[in-house]
């Protein structure tokens, strides 16, 4: 059994190396991906053009606005004289925020009256609106905070503190979670494809007629994939702390086990659809069916707590959602061990389910 375990091993790690365009498919896209994605994939709002129409042209509304053009995510302030100019400039995407300030706007903030401006938001940019409206919101308060002490009070100041990553550096953020997610495309794309390739060449039928039982099928299928995909893994989570300098704090061992235990999980789901696919094509279209559900419901791009009741649960039949738990706590909160085994026995039963569904499957072709 050990000798033919290994054979059926050895075949598949140089069916992939031997092929340059697979080496190629193994190694760049990855990389590259994750150097891209790592500066593109953010939630900061930048270089936004603000209309301002101000018709009380007061002390208070050139403070607002004198504090707005010196904010680090303003690009360009465009002064408008009319209510129609805003509604064109909007219109034609040529600002993301409009600000009016009516004409009695100062002398209510002189006469300490409730004093309101107007801003609007592009709705079409539902995101980038709303955290420039932060970023509004929080000019707004700052003058509110000078104008009473101007006027001899101390207002009441909220202090607000991030935790683990203090200078809220979005590529803290993202590139631990890429280093699962381009994993996870990776291990899918060569487990899907690796039986379907049998298949399509022919030699499938010689798996028939050998001695090797389907669950030596599936380990010869499964481990080169889990070397490749962990060892990708770990190359995109030594670029976070090497390259993006993103501080590590965790346990490198745990972190290690629960790459492992998550690309074993991704190969079974990989496997499954390798099985059920009849030709190559097949299995690239099953896995990008099956990758695009598992990203969008692995809370990297929305929190799962965001997500309706239903879409919670079935978001816990995903390993993704539970490795980006793992490798996130790993880097920046120096995770438990509790917390880590917490995140990686459902993996462990993903694994289980799909690998047995797989061996399941192959059997019946087998008999």
């Amino acid at each position: 059994m050990i000798t033919r375990l290994t054979a059926q091993i050895v075949k598949e790690i140089l069916s992939y190396l031997r092929d340059p365009k697979s080496r190629m498919v193994l190694i760049g896209p990855p990389l590259v991906q994750l150097m891209v994605f790592s500066f593109a994939v953010t939630l900061e709002v930048d270089n936004v053009r603000v209309a301002v129409l101000d018709q009380d042209g007061g002390r208070w509304s050139h403070e607002f606005v004198q504090r707005l053009d010196a904010a680090g995510f303003v690009r360009e302030i465009l002064y408008v004289e009319r209510p129609d100019d805003i509604v064109e400039l909007i219109d034609r995407r040529k600002v993301l925020a409009a600000l009016r300030f009516p004409a009695d706007f100062s002398r209510d903030v002189a006469a300490q009256r409730p004093a309101a401006a107007q801003v609007i938001l592009d709705g079409r940019r539902a995101n980038s609106s709303q955290v420039a409206l932060g970023y509004l919101n929080q000019i707004a308060g700052d003058i509110g905070i000078a104008l009473a002490r101007a006027r001899g009070t101390e207002p009441p100041e909220i202090v607000v503190r991030h935790w683990f990553n203090p200078n809220l550096i979005y590529q803290w953020f993202v590139v631990p979670s890429l280093s699962g997610t381009l994993a996870m495309l990776i291990a899918l794309l060569v487990t899907s494809l690796s039986i379907a390739r049998e298949r399509e060449l022919g030699t499938f039928d010689q798996l028939l007629v050998s001695p090797a039982r389907p669950i030596e099928i599936i380990i010869g299928k499964t481990v080169p994939a889990l070397v490749i995909g962990t060892v990708l893994a770990s190359v995109m989570i030594s670029a976070g702390v090497f390259v993006f300098s993103i501080p590590f704090t965790g346990s490198v061992a745990l972190l290690l086990g629960g790459v492992m235990l998550f690309i074993l999980s991704v190969v079974g789901i990989g496997l499954t659809v390798s099985s059920v696919s009849r030709t190559q094509q097949q299995a690239i279209l099953g896995t990008f069916s099956a990758a695009v559900p598992l990203v969008l419901l692995s809370g990297f791009v929305t929190p799962v707590e965001n997500m309706p009741g239903w879409l919670q649960i079935i978001a816990q039949a995903n390993p993704l959602t539970h490795y980006l738990i793992i490798v996130r706590s790993s880097f920046l909160k120096g995770g438990p061990p509790a917390d880590i085994l917490a995140a990686a026995w459902p993996m462990a039963v993903i694994a289980l389910v799909t690998l047995s569904a797989a061996i399941v499957i192959v059997k019946r072709n087998l008999e």
